[in-house]
């Protein structure tokens, strides 16, 4: 499971936006293996296309040293998908070198963002759900179970869902 906060979640939706037409991407940071993104890393796409991301090594590092320099650690990696799902492309699954990572992808293929989290474990993709408290919810609706939505389930933006 991955959980974001509804403010990371929004940065996330609005850095991917932003970097429209091209895929955006960005880490998260928080405890290795962990559950909880603590804070989100926009970073820009050094390869500049709408088809693959590639996060500069030196930016890659730079996050890094201010993630260890705050007691965290890079837990995951985020990108779009402008024109697919958001499911690991090939390119993603041989690009995911670190089985403790947790790997979103936000496709922009539809009117509204699907956001999905995996696990990339040599070679084999899992799913897992994302949940953000807050999100969704009306006042007084403690949404399903803990109080967030989890966007692994089928809701808004996946099939079983109209809205």
């Amino acid at each position: 499971m991955l959980r974001l906060s509804r403010e990371i979640y929004m940065e996330m939706i609005g850095h991917c936006l932003g970097g429209l037409p091209d895929e955006a991407c960005g880490l998260l940071v928080g405890s290795y293996g962990g559950e909880e993104a603590d804070q989100i890393f926009p970073t820009k796409n050094a390869a500049a296309s709408a088809l693959i991301y590639e996060i500069d090594p030196k930016e890659m590092l730079a996050v890094d040293r201010q993630a260890q320099a705050s007691g965290s650690d890079i837990m995951g990696v985020f990108h779009s998908h402008t024109h697919t799902d958001a499911y690991p492309s090939p390119t993603d699954v041989a690009q995911a070198q670190d089985p403790g990572w947790h790997y979103v992808l936000v496709s922009l293929r539809d009117t509204h963002p699907v956001v999905r989290s995996y696990a990339i474990v040599d070679g084999v993709i899992t799913e897992e759900p994302v949940v953000v408290p807050g999100l969704g919810e009306e006042p007084g609706d403690e949404g399903p179970g803990d109080g967030g939505q989890a966007l692994g389930e089928p809701r808004v933006g996946e099939p079983g869902h109209s809205r």
